[in-house]
């Protein structure tokens, strides 16, 4: 009789199951991918070839000698990064190589939070924060958006409430530029209204800058680090969306002596050092340029997508036009249940993001969904809505085939 494993699993492993991957799907919408041909492999190849040569040696010892926060060149280049385009001023000391923002997350997590603690953010948000602060049996208590992110009226008033019930919120996490999922980009003005509030009820903040490199515009407010004086905020972002994501580099910016109670919680013996040096040595002469030639072929993209849905979905599907980054977040009637689309959609191709994962209270959003746009073709997308329009149809008689009024 077969070996089985099923009744040694852990209570968390139990509960979860993945089944074997089994490719992408013709119309892929979900993740975080981007365009492939975008990726800069011939600059990535020449940038391999020269850090092995002069450098390639130095890997057999753990760190490189530029110890556990990662290869000091590329450190020192992020630090030149932060200044030029969020104009914020740290030094190597303050920035510790990740793989990827989701091990950054990790990180702070465990440093700052305990089971039973709450942690404020936007109501609707990155699954992967939602879900890992639920994992720890952190409460993600949900703060309003609104066109400009996260509303400080809202945040007041539930820092207050805490505030009464003797209660402290270890942090607020925000996206606050390129927000996921709604693409909001909030002001300055409000950005420092939260740093009032940070210092005001004393709760750090941890701000998510994983998009903010993507504004179609090529125009960014400053970080709410850059505006920080007193070293509330802790920032995280990454290379996964302007370089490729399975390099998986992100890092995570903290002032010490924080960042010396989170560095003994990297217990994997450092990220990989290969991607590192091919990284410190092509950011200098080619970052710049590489994300300028994003943000024109990611707003067609973004404007393809919701000509698409206009056409197939008319007045039936509501959104915001994306400032930048790779995702559109979309309503539907109450009729439509994105749960229960998402099953039909990728047996016939599409898949989507369901509104329920990307928000704290996922049953109060089951009629919405996120698109991603970064990854297919403009063919594709345009294959795909209409695909998607059809399904969707097919399931709950949405959008209309007759009369379908269209979008204002």
């Amino acid at each position: 009789m077969p070996f089985t494993y099923d009744n040694l699993l852990s209570d968390k492993a139990a509960a979860k199951h993945a089944a074997p991957f089994k490719g992408l799907p013709p119309y892929h919408f979900v993740g975080g991918n981007i365009d492939e041909p975008t990726v800069p492999a011939e600059a990535l190849a020449d940038a391999m070839a020269k850090v092995l040569r002069e450098e390639g040696h130095a890997m057999g010892k753990y760190g490189m000698d530029s110890g556990p926060q990662g290869y000091l060149p590329l450190r020192e280049e992020i630090c030149n990064i932060v200044k030029r385009r969020c104009e914020m001023s740290v030094t190597p000391d303050e920035v510790l190589v990740t793989s990827g923002s989701l091990q950054a997350m990790d990180l702070v997590n465990w440093a700052l939070c305990n089971p039973g603690d709450v942690v404020l953010l936007e109501e609707g948000n990155y699954a992967g924060a939602i879900g890992k602060l639920r994992t720890m049996d952190v409460t993600p208590h949900a703060i309003a958006l609104d066109e400009s992110g996260m509303r400080m009226d809202a945040l007041e008033q539930a820092l207050a409430h805490y505030a009464a019930h003797g209660i402290r919120p270890k942090f607020i996490y925000t996206i606050p530029t390129v927000q996921n999922p709604t693409g909001s980009i909030m002001p300055t003005e409000r950005r420092l209204e939260m740093l009032a509030l940070s210092a005001k009820y004393d709760v750090p903040i941890f701000e998510d800058d994983c998009y903010a490199d993507l504004v179609f515009s090529g125009e960014r407010p400053p970080a709410i680090h850059a505006l920080d004086t007193e070293n509330r905020v802790i920032y995280c972002a990454t290379f996964s969306k302007t370089i490729a994501p399975a390099l998986r580099v992100g890092y995570l910016i903290a002032p010490w002596p924080l960042m010396g109670h989170i560095l003994p919680l990297k217990t994997d013996a450092g990220s990989g050092a290969l991607e590192q040096m091919v990284l410190a040595n092509y950011l200098p002469d080619h970052f710049d340029q590489h994300v300028d030639s994003l943000l024109p072929m990611l707003k067609e993209k973004a404007g393809t997508l919701c000509a698409a849905l206009d056409e197939h979905f008319g007045a039936a599907a509501e959104y915001e036009r994306p400032l930048g980054g790779i995702y559109l977040w979309v309503t539907l009637p109450e009729e439509v249940n994105t749960d229960r689309l998402f099953t039909p959609a990728l047996a016939q191709g599409v898949e989507i993001n369901p509104g329920s994962e990307w928000t704290i209270d996922g049953p109060a959003n089951t009629r919405r969904m996120r698109l991603c746009f970064g990854h297919p073709s403009v063919e594709t997308i345009r294959e795909g809505v209409a695909k998607l329009a059809d399904i969707c149809h097919a399931e709950f008689g949405v959008p209309l085939r007759s009369g379908n009024k269209p979008r204002d």
